[in-house]
Formats: structure tokens, C-alpha cells, sequence
């Protein structure tokens, strides 16, 4: 689907503020109502936008320890691969899994209250996922930065 700079600049706002109202939208892009709720429509059902969300303050909900674990399989055929992306679904604690280039076959993303929280998950979840060889985890120290906002070029 081709972007104009209309659709670029509903797509920059939303991001900051997916509650916006369609009349403060339309004004800050330069459309009028309509057309710009019928962008909005179209950019939903090309599956460009795929959800609105609220983001929460993870600190504040005494969430506060991000965990990134290198993940290695004993085994690489389809099945396991399988097996392993199915199970990590399952962990709430997990927010983030990506496949990876490289030594490592996965990265995964973890966000637990404290330490002795994310050792408890570890021995019981984590070492129990299908077809896991080796786990490597790193604590996050301080977040530098932390955006949902996806780099929206002008073309």
C-alpha cells in the first residue's frame, strides 16, 4: 500500500495518542473530517494499524526489572521451533521473543517485579520451555529509552 504524507502524518500522531478524536486528528494533519476518517479506515484494514493500546508505567506497578535472555535449542528442525514459539506464548512474563542471526536462536524480552522473581521463573518456566539447551540472561540497568513510536519516514 502506498503512503501519502497524509497518511504518514495520521500515522505519527496516533502513535502518540491513539485516543485523539477524529476532529482534532483531521485538524493536526490538515484534512477534513471525513476524508481523514476514511484514512484512518482504510490504514485499519490494510492491517497497518493493528490495535490501539494503553501503555502502562511498569515501575509504578512494581514492575520494574526487564530481563533479556539469549536463547539456544538443542534441536533446529521445524517442530521444535515450533514447540519452543508456541510455549513462550503461554508466559506472561515474557512480553517480547524474537528470532535471532547468529549463535544465539532467540532473544527474549522478561519483565518480573524483582530478581528472586525472575530466579523463581527461571527454575520453574523458563529451563522447562521445549527444546531448550542454554539460557544466557542479562539484566537491564537503566532504560535509556523506550518508544512504541515506529520511525514513520516522509517517503
Amino acid at each position: 500500500m502506498k503512503l501519502d504524507k497524509f497518511d504518514r502524518e495520521i500515522l505519527r500522531v496516533l502513535q502518540l495518542n491513539a485516543t485523539i478524536s477524529m476532529a482534532d486528528l483531521s485538524q493536526q494533519v490538515g484534512l477534513s473530517h471525513t476524508p481523514c476518517w476514511r484514512r484512518v479506515k482504510r490504514l485499519e484494514a490494510e492491517g497497518i494499524i493493528l490495535r490501539k493500546v494503553t501503555l502502562l508505567n511498569g515501575k509504578k506497578l512494581n514492575l520494574g526489572v526487564s530481563v533479556f535472555i539469549y536463547v539456544s535449542l538443542r534441536n533446529h528442525d521445524g517442530d521444535s521451533l515450533t514447540d519452543f514459539e508456541t510455549a513462550v506464548q503461554s508466559v506472561d512474563e515474557i512480553v517480547e521473543c524474537h528470532t535471532t542471526s547468529g549463535e544465539k536462536d532467540y532473544l527474549l524480552k522478561v519483565i518480573v517485579e524483582s530478581i528472586e522473581e525472575y530466579e523463581y521463573l527461571l527454575k520453574s518456566k523458563l529451563t522447562h520451555l521445549p527444546c531448550v539447551d542454554h539460557l544466557s540472561s542479562t539484566f537491564a540497568l537503566k532504560q535509556v529509552k523506550n518508544t512504541t513510536a515506529l520511525p514513520i519516514k516522509n517517503q
